[in-house]
């Protein structure tokens, strides 16, 4: 691992390849069909696994899976916990963590400004 991506990793890492972060959705909608299927083809670009659990239901969903995240009904407002384990595991969280924070760049998309 380079420097650069020691940097970048989130707070909840361990050595066996294992990442965990928790934040709000604050997309205007939530997750519905067009960030859920960008948040899910991002995690399947990663080869590890990714996990979420909506708003501490002790649930862990497969974040690589149109149906269960869609299916989460995520609104806005609710806090998810993405964790990732194995190959790139830091990556893929940190990856992830950025798309919700910017909203799923739809803002940009749109041409709208906050």
């Amino acid at each position: 691992m380079d420097n650069r991506s020691r940097r970048e990793t989130p707070e909840a890492v361990d050595t066996h390849g294992y990442c965990q972060a928790e934040i709000e959705v604050t997309h205007g909608f939530g997750l519905h069909a067009r960030p859920s299927v960008i948040f899910t083809r991002l995690a399947k670009s990663f080869p590890c696994t990714v996990e979420i659990e909506v708003n501490d239901s002790n649930v862990w969903l497969n974040g690589k899976s149109i149906v269960k995240i869609m299916g989460a009904r995520i609104r806005t407002g609710s806090m998810l916990k993405i964790r990732a384990r194995g190959l790139r595991a830091a990556e893929a969280i940190h990856a992830l963590k950025a798309l919700v924070e910017s909203d799923f760049d739809e803002e940009k998309k749109h041409g709208r400004s906050g």
